[in-house]
């Protein structure tokens, strides 16, 4: 069986496992994308986030991290929400957290899948393969347009004609050499509704990204007290943001997922902010078993959470915002006083 054989039969077996697209492109040709990260680095827009700049090396080219790898095999999983997200931002007394983190974490979901295609691959291959959900030093965005399953939007997420902004990747190293498919080609046009959208203009221009100012950034990966400035745009965004990904005209196509385990958790949807307030280290665990925002533990995110309770202008949660401020986590604490400050009496 010849190699170009092969992606009929690869692309069967991977909807077989759930992934709504499989494309195929190469690992091994020379690209740009390991230049713009490291302009991305350069300028600092990465933030704390240190393991970018010690990793950036081993992200500049997939070669870079296995020499071996020829093909990559790009994999979609669809992760569409029931509606619009962006509504449930106007009930002030009640959490937003992203929709990719509503359901169980989605690497636990995709990578057991993405290990069982690609023992397939390798059967059929005889070749060497690798297993990559984003939590290696892989640029999955440019392999996956690379591949054809979108492009990177002038927000710098991946963007699918047949899935909006809704698409988790996985990525299957091979070196095997199969036949790419052909790359997909930018097509936002002259729409800037992503940007327009983003609360803290994140973006200093179309297809950049500074994350030092990004929600998403601020919620998970900074351990800190935020700047004045960001605590208010957060409004009640307590884990991620979805704005520049909703506001986009592609969705319209999207669908809603079919995977249940990617669905929303009927606790995740419009949680309250007084109960998340008042979780202590064992309850946050167990409210976010399995579920990506329990990474970032529980002091992080209640920081967050009071962040949205300073915004919620509800005179009500004053006394859950003062029950923190003696919190032993300075910077619950501190989020805390900010909290009571900001709400009536």
């Amino acid at each position: 069986m010849t190699a170009h054989d092969l992606r009929p039969a690869i692309r069967e077996q991977a909807a077989q496992l759930g992934f709504e697209v499989c494309r195929f492109a190469s690992a091994s040709e020379p690209w740009n994308s390991g230049e713009r990260l490291a302009h991305f680095v350069e300028a600092g827009r990465h933030g704390e986030m240190g393991w970018m700049e010690t990793t950036l090396a081993r992200r500049s080219h997939p070669t870079a991290m296995w020499d071996g790898a020829r093909t990559a095999i790009v994999l979609g999983l669809n992760y569409g929400p029931e509606g619009d997200p962006l509504v449930e931002m106007d009930d002030a007394g009640a959490g937003y957290i992203s929709v990719y983190a509503r359901g169980d974490d989605y690497h636990e979901v995709i990578k057991g899948r993405l290990k069982t295609l690609a023992g397939q691959v390798a059967a059929r291959t005889g070749e060497d393969v690798k297993v990559f959900v984003d939590t290696a030093p892989l640029m999955e965005k440019p392999l996956a347009q690379r591949a054809g399953l979108g492009w990177q939007g002038k927000h710098t997420n991946l963007l699918s004609r047949e899935y909006g902004n809704w698409l988790f990747l996985g990525v299957i190293l091979s070196a095997a050499e199969i036949t790419p498919d052909a790359a997909e080609t930018e097509h936002c046009g002259s729409c800037t509704a992503c940007l327009e959208a983003c609360p803290t203009q994140a973006f200093p221009a179309p297809f950049q990204l500074d994350a030092r100012r990004c929600l998403s950034y601020l919620t998970i990966e900074f351990a800190g007290s935020w700047p004045e400035e960001f605590r208010v745009a957060t409004g009640n965004r307590i884990y991620g943001c979805d704005d520049c990904l909703a506001v986009c005209p592609w969705n319209k196509f999207a669908a809603e997922a079919r995977e249940t385990r990617v669905k929303a958790r009927a606790a995740l949807e419009r949680p309250r902010l007084a109960e998340l307030a008042a979780l202590d280290d064992a309850a946050f665990r167990a409210l976010f078993a399995k579920n990506p925002v329990k990474r970032i533990g529980r002091d992080r995110f209640v920081r967050n959470v009071l962040y949205a309770i300073g915004n919620s202008g509800d005179a009500g949660l004053r006394p859950v915002a003062d029950a923190l401020t003696r919190d032993p986590d300075p910077v619950v604490a501190e989020a805390a006083t900010w909290a009571v400050g900001r709400l009536p009496a």
